[in-house]
């Protein structure tokens, strides 16, 4: 099916969107963007020249994607969270051509009102979790928290955070029983799926409701 856009959002052409992609209240899609496929913008959504964004990303309301950004396929962007496209920016200099590539990996998480400093690059199903502050590269599964963000510990592909291996090394996803290890320090992997491939859908819904989970896993 085409993709839909709310009377009050603008778009620029050309671009390109995907099939069954949503675009709510407000949103601005400027010049040479390319969106996938049902992807989801919330309201007052800027995504500026060229950026590239996949298919079923997510982006909540009040961001901005500027130019020389890259969105993989399932990325999540929570509310109001940060991203820029120049390490020294001043008003009084213009600095188009000094834009450094961010790329956010395939499945990772961006909490509400975190900042992400451009030119990094964040590793697949990574977590950053509200407020961070993350300028270094983050590895993929990384749950990253503070200011300036470091690593506390592992997520799972369902958003959950690992705890301490068993004595083989394995760490399980509460939620839908994968398993996961690390393969290299600071390496890890999942060992049930493959990593390129989304979720069978049978575990793209959730498995338990709020309240059971927190109280098997308090």
């Amino acid at each position: 099916m085409p993709y839909f856009a709310h009377e009050s959002a603008y778009i620029d052409q050309p671009c390109e969107i995907g099939d069954g992609t949503k675009i709510w209240h407000f949103c601005h899609i400027q010049t040479g963007a390319r969106l996938g496929t049902h992807c989801v913008l919330g309201q007052n959504v800027n995504i500026a020249n060229d950026v590239i964004i996949g298919n079923r990303v997510k982006i909540q309301n009040n961001v901005s994607v500027y130019t020389g950004t890259t969105l993989e396929d399932e990325v999540f962007l929570g509310p109001s969270c940060v991203l820029t496209n120049v390490t020294n920016p001043r008003s009084q200099i213009n600095r188009h051509r000094l834009y450094e590539r961010t790329i956010l990996r395939r499945g990772c998480t961006i909490g509400a009102n975190s900042t992400i400093v451009c030119g990094i690059e964040v590793g697949a199903y990574a977590f950053i979790a509200a407020g961070a502050v993350v300028s270094n590269n983050v590895p993929a599964y990384a749950l990253m928290m503070g200011v300036p963000a470091r690593q506390h510990g592992w997520m799972s592909r369902h958003g959950h955070r690992l705890q301490l291996p068993d004595a083989d090394g394995i760490m399980v996803c509460p939620e839908s029983g994968l398993r996961y290890q690390e393969v290299n320090p600071g390496e890890l992997r999942c060992l049930d799926l493959d990593e390129s491939a989304p979720l069978p859908e049978h575990l793209t819904q959730g498995q338990l409701t709020y309240d059971s989970f927190k109280k098997e896993n308090p």
